[in-house]
């Protein structure tokens, strides 16, 4: 696709008025994985990028976790943006120390960026090993890397899909870091909580260094739609919840990018209450696992 067909078309990828969730949420809840795209006026686009999608600014996101009642934020550097994280940077900037960030850097990154983007308050590299989204990188370049993150305290979050868990996923072992699995490793909820992709996600978190976001049961569901309350995947992220309930952390995704739909961001949060069904639970990967991962000052 060129990139005067990419400036022609805009998706829009977030619905202005999601509905108001019935679920109450704890004080200091954390919504561990959002994006913010743009205003492109003064944070361009990269011209590597998929699509174009309408601009998500922190105004945007803020005023959603207003209404949602999430007090804190992890926002993760989009491809949309590349390599340049000024626009995270900016958001976190504005957050009050509620609003940390996950930025994307290539592998030969310096240590005096990774000691830059430490003080600024971003608290991890992502690295995509997704084919709809890039060629991947090499892992053992990647896991080089994480004994640069150690020293500036950082730690490494992928993105991959689900069969990778079985390579992928197992090279990572050696990682220097903790590591965050993305969307529960784009397992296939369809195929139920015995497929051997998600057995092998489940056997990566037998060790305490990862994590997993609980976040995407909106995309691991196939034909899933806004309203149907996403039972499949629901049931996959509360079985990680039950499992490992010290090692998960949840977000929405918004804006949602690359999607088949567009999710309402009340219905996700609905959707907690059956994925961690407890107070305990819920205080868990909302309040507790988050604050001890990402390291919130405030």
């Amino acid at each position: 696709m060129s990139n005067s067909a990419l400036s022609d078309t805009v998706f829009q990828t977030y619905l202005d008025a999601p509905t108001s969730p019935k679920l109450a949420l704890p004080a200091k809840s954390c919504d561990a994985h959002v994006h913010v795209f743009g205003p492109r006026a003064h944070f361009p686009f990269s011209p590597n990028r998929k699509i174009t999608p309408a601009d998500a600014p922190k105004e945007k996101l803020f005023a959603l976790h207003k209404r949602l009642g999430i007090e804190r934020c992890v926002i993760v550097q989009s491809v949309v943006h590349g390599y340049d994280n000024s626009v995270v940077e900016d958001a976190i900037a504005a957050g009050g120390g509620n609003y940390l960030g996950v930025a994307l850097v290539d592998v030969d990154v310096s240590n005096q960026e990774l000691k830059r983007l430490s003080s600024r308050g971003f608290r991890a590299l992502r690295f995509h090993f997704m084919k709809h989204i890039s060629a991947g990188y090499d892992v053992k370049q990647v896991l080089q890397l994480t004994f640069r993150l150690a020293e500036v305290g950082m730690h490494l979050q992928v993105h991959f899909e689900s069969e990778l868990v079985h390579t992928i996923g197992v090279a990572l072992l050696d990682s220097a870091v903790p590591v965050v699995i993305d969307h529960m490793g784009r397992v296939d909820a369809t195929l139920g909580e015995n497929h051997t992709d998600f057995q092998a996600l489940m056997r990566l978190l037998d060790n305490s260094n990862f994590y997993v976001k609980v976040s995407g049961i909106d995309r691991i569901e196939s034909n899933a739609h806004a309203g149907s309350g996403y039972p499949m995947g629901t049931q996959l992220a509360a079985r990680l919840v039950t499992n490992f309930p010290e090692q998960c952390v949840w977000g929405l995704d918004w804006p949602h990018p690359n999607h088949t739909h567009i999710p309402d961001d009340g219905e996700l949060v609905d959707a907690l209450s059956k994925i961690a069904p407890t107070s305990e639970a819920l205080k868990n990967i909302l309040v507790n696992n988050p604050h001890n991962l990402y390291r919130f000052e405030n």
